[in-house]
């Protein structure tokens, strides 16, 4: 696992709509073990948080608005209608040593890597089937919608040294895959 006092590792989980980011993460940290000494970034969005969704710090566009101001964010992007931030202490643990996971964007990531150019980068994926049935299934938006999440889903490339893991099978699967990942950085 990880190293000594100060050599803390960042860790950016990003993946399109649909490709199961939340749901690796969740499965992730139930099969960690305590001595894995990871902290898990807690995001701060303008938006409720919701029962079965991730745990976030629920703000209104001026608190966010003021703590982006007040420069409170390590990290901060828009996305669908929504402000997201990573806030400074949740980097903290960084110091003492220990790996944190950031829950980040794709369209973020190179201001991400121009602050922390170490920060290991993985990419949550799915075939354009799975990601199409995923979104579809959830009534959230209107079919043309999940299309053009598709095709931007699509069209993003990844960074070379990206950890890619796929998630096309069942949840244990590409769990593993990330798990296995994970104990490697």
């Amino acid at each position: 696992m990880n190293g000594g006092k100060g050599k803390g590792r960042l860790i950016y989980v990003m993946g399109p709509s649909g490709a199961g980011k939340d749901s690796l993460l969740a499965w992730l940290k139930a099969k960690l073990p305590p001595q894995a000494d990871v902290h898990w970034a807690r995001r701060t969005i303008t938006r409720p948080v919701r029962p079965g969704d991730e745990q976030h710090h629920s703000v209104d566009a001026d608190a966010f608005r003021r703590l982006r101001d007040a420069q409170a964010f390590a990290f901060h992007w828009q996305a669908n209608g929504l402000h997201y931030g990573v806030q400074h202490v949740e980097l903290a643990p960084l110091a003492a040593g220990r790996r944190v996971i950031v829950s980040g964007s794709r369209a973020y990531l190179p201001q991400a890597l121009d602050k922390f150019p170490a920060l290991a980068v993985v990419q949550i994926t799915a075939s354009v089937e799975t990601l199409r049935h995923r979104l579809l299934a959830r009534s959230r938006e209107t079919p043309e919608a999940v299309e053009a999440r598709v095709r931007r889903a699509l069209a993003y490339q990844a960074p070379a040294h990206a950890i890619v893991i796929r998630n096309d099978g069942t949840l244990d699967v590409a769990g593993a895959a990330l798990l296995s990942a994970f104990e490697r950085l």
